[in-house]
């Protein structure tokens, strides 16, 4: 089995291309832009994306690739519309044209489901998309128009994760953010004061290996399923953001004071958002099995070791200004 993975480079890239290795050990992996593996690919580039596929004729294809932070999106809508649905066009079709037999993973998001959160209940896959910001709304667009090509031929399966986290994530991110400022305050480089948005709001949190393990499940010979399938990946237990906050300063042995930046607040959030992933269940046998206080502890200590190289880079500073 050829499988090809787009943005390998990145946070949940890196994670996959471990969980490809020990699920499918004997397949090829083609990772653009990951350490060691093959060159960039501009997945906006429509010309490149087929010449890729025209040459890889992949049997299967994890489309990770994508503008997916939310402020990122939102300071550039104009590069978040061209990567998450001009690219994700692209390569949709030149896997139809060039590779009609592989089977396309699209990583979606629960986020388009936006204002429809504001139901209160666990969503399943037949809640209606309604998106509250530009990310969301680039990464709908593109869920929605590969279920039309879904119709026209397209092996696609449409995965829709909820929050997720883990070891090497950004911290453009909560959990990340948080972690980082946390440990820095442990390290002694930054005041006893963590500076937060909304910690009321509740998410449903995964760890990123577990999605990951659903993306390999997808791929999985023999997988009966329909093209245009929508899978949310969910843990169905939504935490408050503020509980997630303690649970990381528990694991790091800190006591800080809660500042709240009006920046950091959103005015669409929405009060609670969890997800039912019994689709997931059912087709692939999926489940989370990664507890969370094992994600918190590796956050933790991926940030320990971050802030240090950091810290080292701030006394070289000092040291040479002296």
């Amino acid at each position: 089995m050829r499988i090809l993975v787009t943005g390998a480079s990145g946070f949940v890239g890196r994670h996959l291309l471990a969980e490809l290795a020990t699920a499918y050990p004997a397949a090829e992996v083609i990772a653009p832009g990951s350490l060691g593996g093959a060159a960039p690919l501009d997945i906006t580039d429509r010309d490149a994306c087929d010449a890729l596929i025209a040459h890889l004729r992949p049997d299967g294809c994890v489309h990770l690739a994508a503008v997916a932070a939310i402020g990122d999106a939102r300071a550039d809508p104009q590069r978040a519309w061209k990567v998450n649905l001009g690219g994700t066009l692209a390569l949709a079709d030149a896997i139809a044209r060039h590779a009609p037999d592989c089977r396309m993973v699209f990583a979606s998001t629960s986020d388009l489901y936006g204002a429809s959160f504001k139901s209160g209940m666990a969503l399943d896959e037949r809640a209606v998309p309604s998106p509250l910001n530009v990310y969301s709304a680039t990464k709908a667009a593109a869920d929605l128009a590969l279920g039309a090509m879904a119709a026209q031929g397209l092996r696609v399966i449409r995965v829709r994760p909820f929050n997720h986290t883990g070891a090497g994530q950004s911290p453009s991110y909560a959990v990340p953010a948080f972690a980082r400022q946390v440990m820095r305050i442990a390290a002694g480089i930054q005041p006893a004061v963590v500076t937060v948005g909304d910690l009321a709001a509740h998410r449903d949190f995964l760890d990123v290996r577990d999605v990951c393990a659903a993306y390999a499940a997808c791929l999985r010979p023999g997988l009966d399923f329909a093209p245009g399938t929508i899978l949310n990946v969910a843990s169905g237990t939504a935490r408050r953001i503020g509980d997630v906050l303690a649970a990381l300063m528990a694991e790091a042995g800190v006591t800080a004071s809660i500042q709240t930046a009006d920046g950091l607040m959103r005015a669409s959030d929405i009060p609670l958002a969890s997800g039912d992933a019994s689709a997931a269940r059912a087709l692939l046998g999926w489940q989370p099995r990664i507890a969370w206080e094992t994600t918190i502890a590796d956050v933790i200590a991926d940030w320990r070791e971050r802030v240090a190289v950091e810290a080292c880079a701030a006394c070289a500073a000092c040291e040479a200004r002296a």
